[in-house]
């Protein structure tokens, strides 16, 4: 069945994967109230070991909204709910579940990726597409990635962008097959050496390779025991002992009734030790300009910058570059133009909400609410850093204004907590109010999506976080997922606000400034938190730190680490996950790196239009119509 009614969903169902912010768009006999809706897709492992892709409205899940402190508190989550925009409890949730809509892995047919892979259709049937979904927020790619981990699929010949599921082989008929054409199990010595290899649960990698390598020499060489030397069960016993001493935990064992296999797991090649260089100084940056002020080696400053910041004289002028105030290719003239032209827009805004009357106010909720929060956060942000500090401080008032200023500049958005965060180490360098601004708008275009109201953004980001833990360092994802904390929820705070709370003013001006790079690749800045946990791997795993230790633990760490460190750290971190030969295509989606196959090409847009209009279009004004109606909440 592609779309099924469930009554009940089993408490025992376990979530492999999941995505939010994925729209129903076509499902044959669904109702039509569900149709463009907004829900969470999902790969489920059934009670019976089976496993099925999963689509949830949104009524489904829930959040505890009652949170404004800005001590951002750790999400809570109930069973298999999640989070919506309207952070209401449904009040039938067993009538809900009804309309959960389920398709069998091991019924699908067929999928494919449109819509520039935004939109993904499956088939359980031939030749009819049942289950259309569109992924709001970005495409379908690391979902796809996911769903092969558990099928294996061929891409049809006439569109490359259609999967064909193919029927598993049976592993058992395939194993014995492979037995039988190396010719294992043969009399005398070989007999040994299967019983030796079958017993050896733990061994290091490397020895295994040599052990195989010596037992096809006993294999073939095996009578030369019987003339004189020593026995070919001493000899292998003597060559596998030599293993044992080696790294433990490197095998796994899968028992059946007839046979029994050991696994290498993968691990990672050993971790390059990189050490930070100096950062850029004033005599390079200035020979880094031409006569008229423009910056011609674009790439080779963001390498001088990602390897050693920049020198605390400079900032102000590198910044503006970093952020996008500046264009590297402007001289000097045209810099000198756009600061008036951003300064007169600047205050054209500055104006249009401090111009507003009483009146208006009253009759302006949403203002009102906005600008109650700001007020709220400035008078409780950076106060015992002197800049900010003490009673009618006027860096306070600069910083209320920008915030405000921002507001009107970006309406849609507006203001969210953290803001403020982000704000006040670039009031406390640049200190000029326009420049702050306009430095402000260039980092908040880059992390915009952390603040986004239904936190989708944030949640995408806890996802990769924990996969690229679970890459990296599989031990220490494996306890804290035994701890209640694999949604990696206790890492929220350094994710919203870029490590602000974590690090010193000095500390995070180095920080951020090799992060703004972008290298060495997308994402670092989820690197640098499998760094963090990664030193801190041997305290929570020896300690068994359960899910409240975890959280104290992670939030005592705030100005009690090492910049320096950890930027060297990750990048071996970084470096050991791409030499990895297991490396999959979900982490080089994540880290945006080319896939194995390749990235599928865009698909052309459609020459067929409705009322004047494409379905791209149509399937915009969809998405934007739902989420219209869901922030009227």
């Amino acid at each position: 069945m592609s779309c099924s009614s469930s009554e009940d969903v089993p408490d025992q169902c376990k979530d492999l994967f999941t995505q939010d912010g994925v729209l129903l768009k076509a499902c044959i006999g669904r109702p039509i109230i569900d149709l463009n809706s907004i829900g969470m897709l999902c790969i489920v492992q059934n009670v019976d070991g089976g496993k099925c892709i999963e689509w949830r409205p949104n009524d489904l899940i829930t959040i505890d909204s009652d949170s404004q402190d800005q001590e951002w508190a750790v999400v809570h989550t109930i069973g298999r709910r999640q989070r919506t925009l309207s952070g209401n409890m449904t009040s039938d949730y067993a009538a809900a579940r009804a309309r959960i809509i389920r398709i069998q892995i091991d019924e699908l047919k067929t999928f494919r990726m449109t819509r520039n892979n935004q939109q993904m259709q499956f088939s359980t049937k031939p030749g009819v597409w049942q289950n259309t979904f569109y992924f709001q927020h970005g495409n379908a790619e690391i979902f796809l990635a996911s769903l092969k981990n558990y099928v294996k699929t061929v891409k049809t010949r006439h569109d490359r962008n259609t999967y064909v599921v193919v029927e598993p082989t049976n592993e058992a008929q395939a194993l014995n097959r492979s037995f039988a054409e190396l010719d294992i199990f043969t009399e005398n010595t070989t007999d040994v050496v299967w019983n030796l290899v079958s017993n050896f649960k733990q061994r290091p990698y490397e020895t295994t390779l040599e052990a195989f390598s010596k037992l096809t020499d006993i294999v073939y060489y095996g009578n030369e025991g019987l003339n004189g030397k020593r026995d070919v069960s001493d000899e292998v016993a003597d060559l596998l002992s030599k293993s044992m001493s080696a790294l433990e935990d490197n095998t796994s064992v899968t028992k059946s009734d007839d046979y029994e296999v050991i696994s290498v797991k993968p691990t990672l090649p050993p971790r390059p030790c990189i050490p930070r260089g100096a950062p850029l100084s004033t005599e390079k940056w200035e020979g880094l300009l031409d006569p008229d002020g423009r910056i011609l080696e674009v790439d080779g400053v963001r390498q001088l910058i990602f390897r050693g910041g920049v020198a605390h004289s400079i900032r102000h002028s590198v910044w503006k570059y970093l952020l996008d105030y500046h264009p590297w290719s402007y001289t000097h003239a045209k810099i000198k133009s756009l600061q008036k032209k951003r300064t007169e827009e600047y205050f054209t805004m500055k104006l249009q909400w401090k111009s507003m009357t009483e009146k208006q106010e009253s009759r302006f909720s949403e203002y009102r609410e906005r600008k109650s929060l700001v007020e709220k956060d400035v008078n409780r942000t950076d106060r015992t850093h002197p800049f900010f500090a003490g009673d009618d401080n006027p860096n306070l008032v600069t910083l209320e204004d920008i915030l405000m200023t921002y507001v009107m500049y970006n309406f849609d958005l507006g203001y969210v907590q953290g803001m403020s965060d982000i704000l006040a180490p670039l009031l406390l360098l640049l200190g000029n109010e326009v420049d702050t601004f306009w430095c402000f708008v260039g980092f908040m275009e880059k992390i915009a999506s952390n603040f986004d109201m239904d936190q989708a953004g944030m949640k995408q980001q806890l996802l990769n976080l924990q996969l690229l833990l679970s890459f990296a360092s599989p031990d220490l994802a494996k306890h804290l997922a035994s701890k209640d904390s694999g949604n990696m929820y206790f890492c929220f705070r350094w994710l919203l606000v870029w490590f602000k709370r974590e690090f010193s003013h000095r500390d995070i001006m180095r920080l951020w400034e090799v992060l703004w790079t972008g290298l060495p690749c997308a994402n670092f800045h989820l690197i640098i938190s499998v760094a963090i946990l990664d030193a801190e791997k041997d305290v929570l795993i020896s300690g068994d730190y359960g899910f409240t230790e975890i959280l104290k633990h992670v939030n005592d760490l705030s100005m009690c680490l090492d910049v320096d460190k950890i930027l060297s750290t990750a990048e071996g971190i970084y470096h050991q996950i791409i030499s990895a030969p297991h490396l999959t295509d979900q982490i080089r989606i994540i880290l945006g790196i080319p896939t194995v196959g390749g990235r599928p090409e865009p698909e052309p847009s459609s020459s067929e239009e409705t009322n004047g209009k494409t379905d791209e279009q149509s399937d915009m004004e969809e998405v934007m119509y739902q989420i219209g109606l869901d922030m009227n909440f």
